[in-house]
């Protein structure tokens, strides 16, 4: 006799997080800051790396996915035109993270996109980028500092009716920024719910899919900031529904069976 799964055979949802490019010695590489939010909001990471094929069988053990920060997308990507502040693209990497993004967007997995990740979301779904935020927004309001390149804060608008503001208890609020890129035409189906006071996009939500928010901040980087570590409590704990019913209706398949 087939016995059902039991209910506590999956406890903790996995959670599958991008990595970032080889490094000069050809290892792929990822800080713990991306990860430790994720132990702690009771999820398991797994790391995702530049160059698997099989993506759909990627798909089929994750319960949720963390989009990651890092280099440049290569402008061509998006029909943008060279600059000289463009760096550290990897051709590997985005199409990686570009086939992996339209891929999961069809899926029902939760999606968080983080700096980097926020911009391969947009792209993927046919949005584009501003290449240079200091070309286009000044430096009134700085995104990084360039010599050395270097995080900085500033404060960040969270639309009220947003899911992002329900989920962070924050309207306003400092954040971590490290970028010169942002979001400029905004894909089909996505809705800003953040900006700078510039007017840079900082944070979309997905109008279509059951769960997925981006931020062009970095909120691993102040993890220890209550709103931040509720992102990623709410991610786990959307990854941990789904994984619970996906549990259920195999309970019940199996018991007609």
């Amino acid at each position: 006799m087939i016995q059902p799964p039991s209910q506590s055979a999956k406890q903790s949802p996995i959670i599958g997080v991008t990595t970032y490019s080889r490094n000069e010695v050809g290892n792929f590489h990822l800080p713990s800051a991306y990860l430790d939010p994720v132990r702690a909001a009771g999820g398991v990471p797994i790391l995702l790396t530049p160059g698997e094929s099989d993506l759909a069988r990627l798909l089929n053990v994750l319960d949720g996915i963390v989009f990651s920060g890092g280099g440049d997308i290569e402008p061509e990507q998006y029909g943008g035109q060279p600059h000289h502040a463009v760096y550290a693209v990897d051709p590997e990497r985005d199409e990686f993270d570009l086939a992996l993004a339209k891929l999961v967007l069809q899926s029902n997995l939760p999606i968080l996109g983080i700096c980097r990740g926020m911009q391969v979301l947009n792209v993927a779904s046919g949005g584009n980028l501003v290449v240079h935020i200091c070309d286009r927004y000044g430096t009134e309001i700085l995104h990084r500092t360039e010599q050395p390149r270097h995080p900085v804060e500033h404060v960040v608008q969270v639309q009220p009716a947003s899911r992002l503001a329900k989920i962070l208890g924050q309207t306003e609020m400092p954040i971590v920024s490290w970028h010169h890129q942002a979001v400029d035409r905004l894909a089909a189906g996505w809705q800003v719910v953040a900006s700078a006071a510039d007017g840079v996009i900082e944070a979309i939500e997905h109008q279509h899919h059951p769960w997925a928010i981006a931020l062009q901040w970095h909120p691993e980087l102040s993890a220890e900031a209550p709103w931040h570590q509720r992102l990623f409590q709410a991610l786990v704990d959307a990854a941990a529904q789904r994984c619970q019913a996906a549990i259920n209706a195999a309970t019940f398949d199996l018991t007609i069976s």
